[in-house]
């Protein structure tokens, strides 16, 4: 090595050296804070003041014994106060400068910075409600980004599909008959079914959505709902159409059972459980409503179960998030059209309206989602 590099090398690191240590000081001064553990910021400011109060008459007490003019002990006492006030001051108001910088970072788009919220009075609790919130805005803000990606995602899906049908025809590759229009009406149906589910996802984003609960007969409403998939080939909200190889089969026991609900949140919740269980059933499969009476009065429990692959224990929380499909062994199957990711998220919120619960629980064969409806009518925010 020559002595120009050994130069240099050294220099390099005397320059970064002084960096380090200027960190590290900093970093030791940001964490002084001794009055952490005290509840109450009155507390810690009349300790400002009696330790002052005290360092002053200290010095004072030394000026008469030590025969030191009075005029020097002061400025002396001053200076003292003034540096223990800085000391405790700086940690009293350092939570206060970091979110200051952690908002300015927020109106920035840095949703990430948060504040260290170990002192325990007003500040500290101010700290860790500002966390929460920053907490919050990340969370809204990286579910903006996912909605409008895969939203993005599901529209050109469709899209592309829909376009190349009718450039195909336009140009004269294939001729327009039942095939191909079938073909075309199939995508237009999805993005009506897309649009259709991102309504209904504002509903429940405005939280504006009444809940009309009313006491009603269980078979009759459910086979009506399921009728209705079987002659119109649909389900709330312009769902798919129903497979013509898939059987439904209605069990209500007993015959007479009665429950409160919101007819038309309900009817949501069944007709996209049947329309996901129709779309993971195999061939010739069969898709089970069940109904039964819960352990309260007018309370409800259904089950939708079908004969397809089943929903792995890791994914059954996830399937009812937003655009959420599991794996691939749930995401497709026989009759799958790929969906919207959106069906099952929308069920969730209905049963949430009526302060109930939706879930996946294990079956023998295929997949078994179980809604508990609590009956009455639940209290309103």
């Amino acid at each position: 090595m020559t002595y120009t590099e050994e130069l240099r090398r050294g220099g390099g690191r005397a320059d970064r050296e002084p960096g380090l240590a200027a960190r590290a000081a900093r970093r030791v001064w940001s964490d002084v804070r001794p009055l952490d553990p005290m509840r109450s910021i009155k507390a810690k400011l009349a300790v400002l003041v009696m330790v002052s109060v005290v360092v002053a008459s200290g010095m004072v007490v030394i000026a008469v014994q030590s025969d030191t003019r009075i005029r020097v002990i002061m400025i002396f006492s001053m200076i003292a106060s003034l540096l223990f006030m800085q000391l405790m001051a700086h940690g009293l108001t350092a939570p206060l400068r970091d979110m200051t910088a952690a908002a300015r970072a927020m109106a920035a788009g840095d949703y990430s910075r948060r504040v260290r919220a170990t002192s325990r009075d007003e500040v500290g609790e101010l700290a860790a409600t500002f966390n929460r919130m920053a907490a919050d805005l990340e969370a809204a803000d990286r579910h903006r980004r996912e909605l409008v990606a895969n939203v993005s995602h599901e529209l050109r899906t469709p899209i592309a599909a829909l376009r190349a049908v009718l450039e195909n025809v336009v140009d004269g590759v294939v001729r327009p008959d039942p095939a191909t229009m079938s073909a075309a009406l199939e995508q237009t149906e999805r993005l009506g079914r897309l649009v259709a589910h991102l309504l209904d996802l504002s509903k429940i984003d405005d939280g504006v959505v009444p809940l009309d609960a009313r006491e009603f007969a269980v078979r009759p409403y459910l086979a009506g709902v399921l009728r209705g998939i079987t002659v119109d080939g649909s389900t709330s909200g312009g769902a798919t159409k129903r497979r013509d190889d898939l059987t439904l089969d209605l069990q209500v026991g007993p015959e007479d059972l009665t429950a409160v609900a919101d007819p038309e949140r309900l009817h949501q919740v069944v007709a996209n459980l049947v329309d996901n269980a129709s779309k993971h059933s195999p061939p010739g499969g069969t898709v089970t409503v069940r109904a039964r009476a819960g352990r309260a009065p007018t309370s409800l429990v259904l089950e939708v179960l079908d004969e397809g692959p089943g929903i792995p224990e890791e994914d059954r929380a996830r399937v009812f998030e937003r655009f959420g499909r599991g794996t691939s062994s749930t995401a497709a199957g026989p009759g799958s059209d790929g969906g919207t990711g959106l069906g099952l998220a929308i069920a969730r919120w209905a049963v949430d309206l009526h302060g109930g619960e939706i879930r996946v629980a294990e079956a023998e064969r295929g997949c078994r989602i179980v809604v508990t409806l609590p009956g009455g009518v639940p209290a309103q925010d």
